[in-house]
């Protein structure tokens, strides 16, 4: 009976020392502030951080509280042998209470990691709703001007990758005036096109001419480099990017639901970057954000 006690001395020793190691609020996480470095990458580190130290948490909750179950069980098993009645009686009590007071342990850290978790998840869904930043560049136009994309700072601005050989390109120019007709509607609500050439055979005569030819509101600026291009990963002419004021990436892709003027039976033609520019301009997010681009592909240089 002596032993039973002792044994049960220690058992209740090691019970108060482990209920407070786990409910100090040192080993607790901490609240999501944020983090001094405004960057993506920095907050998405502090909340990995703070989901791993929760399982940890909850690993470690688990080893120790196992071990204690099983010290008592046996301490148990010890005072049902030695016939000591209300030892035994004290001792299923406690695991009871032990068992109780860890479960609500492990409810309130995943009740945390399923808040981090979604948080994590509405912030990743935010940064893709405000898109990518857009890669800084500063090209020479064909018709003589230096452009740079931080000129027009605070302004939206439309990217077209283009190509006056390719048939996609050319009908939105020759067949419909898609491209000049829309850069008109937009041009006096601070938003900024430009296109871009990044055929690397293509010429600066070629380029003059057919700005001339289709009275381009914008100028062509010359990427021949392909620098520019693979920077935003254009892969089609056309190819359409959507900047917001804040120099992110809200739209990319096709100029619309219909390629060279096609369109599905029953369907109504969708111009992605028109309803791209309304929304931007009216505050609210890009219903769709990137469509797959369609029409001939970049023709870069090796």
């Amino acid at each position: 009976m002596k032993r039973t006690l002792t044994c049960l001395g220690v058992i209740l020793t090691a019970l108060t020392l482990v209920s407070a190691a786990t409910a100090q609020p040192g080993a607790e996480p901490r609240p999501n502030r944020p983090p001094l470095d405004p960057a993506q990458q920095r907050r998405g580190a502090e909340g990995q951080r703070q989901a791993l130290q929760i399982r940890r948490q909850l690993a470690d909750l688990k080893a120790s509280h196992e071990t204690l179950i099983a010290d008592l069980k046996a301490l148990h098993a010890t005072a049902v042998k030695e016939e000591a009645a209300a030892t035994a009686e004290a001792i299923e009590k406690l695991i009871a209470k032990r068992q109780q007071a860890y479960q609500n342990q492990v409810t309130r850290l995943e009740e945390r990691d399923e808040a981090l978790a979604k948080a994590m998840r509405e912030r990743t869904q935010r940064m893709e709703r405000r898109g990518r930043r857009a890669p800084q560049f500063e090209l020479d136009s064909f018709d003589g001007r230096t452009v740079s994309l931080s000129q027009y700072k605070g302004r939206v601005v439309v990217l077209e990758w283009f190509n006056m050989d390719c048939p996609f390109s050319k009908y939105h120019y020759e067949t419909k005036p898609t491209m000049v007709d829309l850069a008109k509607k937009y041009q006096d609500k601070e938003v900024v096109w430009l296109a871009i050439n990044s055929t690397s055979s293509t010429g600066p005569e070629a380029n003059r001419a057919f700005a001339k030819q289709y009275k381009l509101p914008f100028p062509i600026l010359d990427d021949r480099s392909g620098r520019v291009g693979r920077a935003y990963g254009a892969r089609t002419t056309p190819h359409l990017f959507v900047i917001d004021k804040r120099g992110n990436i809200v739209y990319n892709g096709a100029i619309d639901s219909s390629p060279m003027g096609k369109v599905v039976e029953g369907a109504t033609p969708i111009n992605y970057v028109d309803q791209a520019l309304a929304a931007v301009l009216a505050g609210r997010e890009v219903a769709t954000p990137a469509t797959a681009p369609y029409g001939c592909s970049v023709k870069y240089g090796r």
